[in-house]
């Protein structure tokens, strides 16, 4: 009862975070006269939560977990919280291609440094300087977006940056609190570190994401909820594996290797591929999403279990 208790804490803070946060940033967004969708992309990926867990596993000697933190993390936020957001509102894409090509070749230096089973601190440099390319490509060619205004409202935009602060706040404490929640129910069951990184650590850190990109799924603000998963993609693939082999160099395990990096590799392009054929992801589309992350979930258990 208290575990059930602390996850339902968890997501009330974590969703009235995400409202504050999305009001926040729509007034900001209005105060540089800069799309949301920029705004976005630039600042939600920046996951202390996410980067501090990688790092920390990494230093206790737990490869498998760090590695799980931005591995498993992109996999969450490509597959599962895109499904999820698509299957509470089908997203309207309405952007150029050129944002979302970027955020499709965000996992490419991952992959081509991947290939020798480790990360040297060399080449965490190469991947931050690789996140930076990604990110002025995506914020140059995304500048011109310009979503729905419909719904949104005057009061949201006073004191804007307060309202960015107090729901980052809110979703960082609601998404520790859930996370405690989540990882004390799964904490008897024994699980590997890399499957335990990929999954329970992965989705758990990142809990506060959902609400993040639901509420503004909800709002019909696709343009924002688009830019927060373009964003903290990119972050984790490149920027966050750059930083924890700069602190540390990391060892990637077979699991990591053939099974977690392939689909987070994969899991990007194919979500930005879409949006760029279809405009869209259709409630349909966003099942077949989850459909993918909850195979994904199964196949590591087994390959954990044998």
């Amino acid at each position: 009862m208290t575990d059930l208790l602390i996850l339902a804490i968890g997501i009330v803070v974590i969703v009235t975070g995400a409202e504050v946060f999305f009001d926040g940033l729509l007034g900001v967004s209005a105060r540089l006269r800069t799309a949301p969708f920029v705004v976005t992309a630039l600042i939600s990926g920046f996951e202390l939560e996410n980067l501090a867990a990688g790092i920390a596993a990494n230093a206790k000697g737990l490869p498998g977990a760090a590695a799980g933190t931005f591995l498993g993390g992109t996999t969450f936020l490509a597959l599962g919280i895109t499904g999820l957001a698509a299957v509470i509102r089908p997203l309207e894409a309405n952007l150029p291609w050129k944002p979302l090509a970027a955020a499709a070749s965000s996992p490419l230096a991952l992959l081509v440094l991947s290939l020798d089973g480790s990360l040297s601190r060399i080449d965490g440099c190469i991947l931050v300087a690789w996140f930076i390319v990604v990110m002025l490509i995506v914020a140059r060619t995304g500048r011109g977006i310009v979503g729905d205004e419909e719904g949104d409202n005057d009061g949201a935009k006073s004191h804007p940056v307060l309202r960015l602060l107090g729901g980052l706040v809110a979703l960082s404490i609601g998404g520790e609190v859930l996370g405690e929640g989540i990882r004390a129910t799964v904490s008897s069951f024994g699980v590997s570190q890399t499957l335990l990184g990929n999954t329970v650590i992965a989705a758990s850190v990142e809990a506060e994401e959902i609400a993040r990109v639901a509420v503004p799924a909800k709002r019909g603000r696709s343009d924002v909820a688009l830019g927060n998963i373009i964003g903290t993609v990119a972050h984790f693939i490149a920027f966050n594996a750059g930083v924890i082999a700069l602190v540390r160099p990391l060892e990637l395990d077979d699991a990591s290797l053939h099974l977690h990096l392939p689909v987070a590799v994969a899991s990007v392009p194919l979500v930005c591929g879409l949006l760029i054929v279809r405009n869209r992801l259709s409630r349909g589309e966003g099942i077949a999403l989850l459909a993918a992350y909850a195979t994904y979930v199964a196949i590591a258990i087994v390959n954990a279990v044998r």
